[in-house]
């Protein structure tokens, strides 16, 4: 799973390895999708994968024109955001509910991502949304597609 967390609006895609084809798809894709936002990406922080150590992946970032830096070994200070969409999405989506198998959970993981920024409340952001953050023709579009599953407790639920 590829997360990224920019203006707290999240981004995530399974991919089948963390190699560096895979991220540097999955950076194509998030820049994609923050620009369809109104959101250029300028800095981007990894950890010292080899998928993000790589000459292809530094030179996407560099075609792109987004400033590259790694995380200090042993400091959660510096990757603690993503770490924590990381352990959402595990609790509430991937493990959320008891998936018929794994193909099924993927293709529930678009309706999770909308409910997760458009719907759930985030004390940080004084119980709004993450869209809460975007402006108005920006969150037209973070809410394009199915309406997201309705949210059961805590827990992300596909009934409707």
């Amino acid at each position: 799973m590829w997360p990224s967390t920019i203006t707290h609006v999240r981004a995530v895609q399974m991919h089948a390895n963390e190699r560096r084809d895979s991220a540097v798809n999955f950076l194509l894709a998030a820049v994609a999708h923050y620009d369809a936002l109104g959101v250029k990406i300028k800095r981007l922080i990894t950890d010292n994968g080899s998928a993000y150590r790589s000459h292809l992946f530094a030179k996407t970032c560099q075609a792109l024109g987004i400033k590259h830096s790694f995380t200090t070994p042993y400091r959660p200070q510096t990757n603690g955001k993503a770490e924590r969409v990381i352990q959402t999405c595990l609790r509430e989506w991937a493990h959320g509910r008891v998936w018929a198998n794994s193909a099924e959970r993927t293709a529930w993981l678009p309706a999770f991502l909308r409910y997760y920024n458009a719907q759930r409340t985030h004390s940080a952001f004084n119980y709004k949304p993450p869209a809460s953050r975007l402006s108005g023709n920006n969150l037209l579009q973070l809410n394009t597609g199915p309406v997201p599953a309705r949210p059961v407790g805590r827990k992300f639920s596909r009934q409707g």
